[in-house]
């Protein structure tokens, strides 16, 4: 059984139509991006960390991480902290093309090699990342691209937007699939990335 290490209802929806049975196993982890990392580094480095902090306790189930950002002139914009953090971001997209980039890891249980003298020397959890990154088919991580086109959004538009809560647990403060999809004309790749899940892709990792 696959299990989702995520509590986002659009990613569980998207699997559901997609015929892909799963459970949900929300992980907790710190998803603020480190000094110096990239997007893309990001969003794949926090799908890795949620899908092992599941996988920690559930080592005998295929585990499925991911994170999905937002970037406009090479900043993050994750989910807004309140009403006018969601303004703001809605501003600075408004007009222009942005990139969503969502991070996937695919986890499956790990077969145990011997230890070598130097791995055994090793933190605990640091040997159980090796075995994984190392192993053939053990942990598979990846992302997906797509570009997003955004119309002007006139000032009282988004006021009227932000009240309407539908940006607050969004990364960007808009979903795509929602009243937001007025002001997209055009976008260039995966629209299911830019829900939240690519499904071609993590059925591609899934079946490989």
């Amino acid at each position: 059984m696959l299990v989702l290490a995520s509590a986002s209802p659009r990613r569980q929806e998207l699997l559901r139509n997609a015929g892909i049975a799963f459970e949900v196993q929300p992980a907790d982890i710190d998803e603020a991006p480190l000094p110096g990392e990239n997007p893309r580094e990001c969003a794949e480095r926090l799908a890795r960390e949620k899908a092992l902090a599941v996988w920690k306790t559930r080592p005998h189930e295929v585990v499925l991480g991911a994170d999905t950002v937002v970037v406009i002139d090479g900043s993050i914009l994750n989910k807004p902290a309140d009403l006018s953090d969601a303004a703001r971001m809605l501003h600075l997209l408004s007009g222009r093309t942005h990139e969503v980039i969502t991070g996937v890891c695919v986890v499956r249980p790990a077969a145990p090699k011997p230890a070598t003298r130097e791995s055994r020397e090793t933190a605990r959890s640091k040997i159980r990342y090796e075995l994984l990154e190392t192993e053939n088919g053990e942990l598979r991580t990846t992302s997906e691209s797509t570009l997003v086109t955004m119309s002007a959004i006139p000032e009282k538009e988004i006021e009227e937007y932000v009240a309407t809560g539908e940006p607050m647990d969004k990364a960007g403060a808009y979903a795509i699939q929602g009243r937001a999809s007025r002001w997209i004309p055009r976008i260039e790749g995966d629209y299911t990335n830019v829900v939240g899940l690519p499904v071609a892709l993590v059925y591609r990792l899934l079946s490989s």
